[in-house]
C-alpha cells in the first residue's frame, strides 16, 4: 500500500466531516480525529470510514499537517480555541516541523472568524477561514462523487502546502476566494440565507397552515402556482429536523453578518433562529438522526409535529 500523501485531522466527524473523510481517504489522504468523549457510534462510524483515533487535541496537532474544524457554529469558537492551546502547550509541534494549518470551515460570521483567527497570533498556526455550501460529499452507485464547493480566504491557502496542498485543494472541491479573512465566511452566510431563511419561513407557513385546516389546499397552489418554490420548500422542510439545533446558531451568525456587514436590522434572521430552536428544543423533530428518521418525513407530518410541540409548551407556560 502507498505511503499517504499527508495527515489531515478533522474535527468532528458527524454528517458532514464524516462525507469529507471519506473522500480524502479515498484519494490518497490519511485521516485522523481526536475521539475522546465521543459517543459509541461516532467511533464506530469513524472506524468504518478509517478514521485514525487519537486521544487527545495534542496528538492531533502534533501528528496531522492541517487540521479541519466542521462542527456546529455554537461549538466553532471553543473547538479552535482547544487545537492553539495544543498548538502552543507543553507538548506542542517540534520548532523543525512544517506549519500547522488550521482550516475553519463553519458557518459563522466575518466578526465571528475574525475572533477565531485571532485565537491564534503568535502559535506559528497558519488560519484558513473557509465554508461548505451543499451537503457531504457522497460516492454514487457509478463510482462519481458528489461535491460540496468549499471556497477559503485569508492570507494563506492550503494549496500553498508544499508536496500535497494543490491535491487537497483539488480534491476538496476548494476555491480561494481572497485575502482577508472574513470573505468565505461572509459568503456562507449570504448562501444559507436564502437556502435556511426560506426554509424557516415554509415550517412557520406550513405550520399555521396545518393549524388553520387548510395545509392541503395551501400545497395544492402552490404547486398550481409556485411549483418550483414549492419543490424546494418541501425538500429543505423535510431535511432539516436532525439539523435544526445546528441552524439555530447558524440562523444567529447571519443576522449578525447582515447587521455587521449589510447594516441591517437583525430581526428576521434572530427570528428563523427561533423557528429552529422551536423545532430542536420543543418537538419531536429534534429527536431525528440522520440516516434514522421516524417522525418529519413529510410536510404534513413536520407541520403536525410543530404544531403538537407548540401547543404543549403553550400549555407549559399557561
Amino acid at each position: 500500500m502507498a505511503s499517504p500523501l499527508a495527515k489531515i485531522g478533522i474535527i468532528s466527524i458527524g454528517d458532514m466531516g464524516m462525507g469529507i473523510a471519506k473522500l480524502l481517504v479515498a484519494n490518497g489522504f490519511a485521516v485522523a480525529t481526536n475521539c475522546r468523549g465521543r459517543s459509541d457510534d461516532t467511533i464506530s462510524r469513524a472506524k468504518s470510514a478509517q478514521v485514525e483515533l487519537l486521544n487527545s487535541d495534542e496528538d492531533l496537532v502534533q501528528s496531522c499537517a492541517v487540521i479541519l474544524s466542521v462542527v456546529p457554529p455554537r461549538d466553532a469558537v471553543s473547538t479552535a480555541q482547544r487545537i492553539a492551546d495544543a498548538a502552543t502547550g507543553p507538548l506542542r509541534r517540534s520548532a523543525s516541523s512544517p506549519p500547522l494549518y488550521f482550516a475553519d470551515l463553519n458557518a459563522v460570521a466575518p466578526s465571528s472568524v475574525k475572533h477565531i483567527a485571532s485565537l491564534f497570533a503568535g502559535s506559528g498556526v497558519r488560519f484558513v477561514d473557509g465554508c461548505i455550501l451543499g451537503g457531504p460529499p457522497a460516492l454514487s452507485g457509478s463510482g462519481e462523487w458528489s461535491l460540496p464547493s468549499i471556497p477559503t480566504s485569508g492570507p494563506h491557502a492550503l494549496s500553498e502546502i508544499p508536496g500535497f496542498g494543490e491535491r487537497l485543494f483539488a480534491t476538496a472541491n476548494m476555491r480561494h476566494v481572497g485575502a482577508d479573512v472574513g470573505a468565505a465566511s461572509g459568503l456562507k452566510m449570504c448562501f444559507a440565507s436564502f437556502g435556511k431563511g426560506f426554509t424557516a419561513l415554509a415550517i412557520q407557513a406550513f405550520t399555521t397552515a396545518h393549524k388553520l385546516g387548510v395545509l392541503p389546499d395551501l400545497l395544492s397552489e402552490l404547486g398550481a402556482v409556485l411549483p418550483d418554490h414549492l419543490k424546494v420548500a418541501t425538500r429543505g422542510v423535510v431535511a432539516m429536523a436532525p439539523k435544526a439545533y445546528r441552524w439555530a446558531g447558524e440562523m444567529e451568525e447571519i443576522a449578525r453578518t447582515l447587521s455587521d456587514e449589510g447594516g441591517f436590522a437583525p430581526d428576521s434572521f434572530l427570528g428563523a433562529a427561533k423557528v429552529y430552536r422551536t423545532v430542536a428544543d420543543d418537538t419531536v423533530l429534534g429527536q431525528e438522526k440522520i440516516g434514522k428518521r421516524r417522525r418529519g418525513t413529510t410536510v404534513e407530518d413536520v407541520a403536525a409535529a410543530v404544531a403538537e410541540g407548540l401547543q404543549t409548551k403553550r400549555k407549559k407556560t399557561d
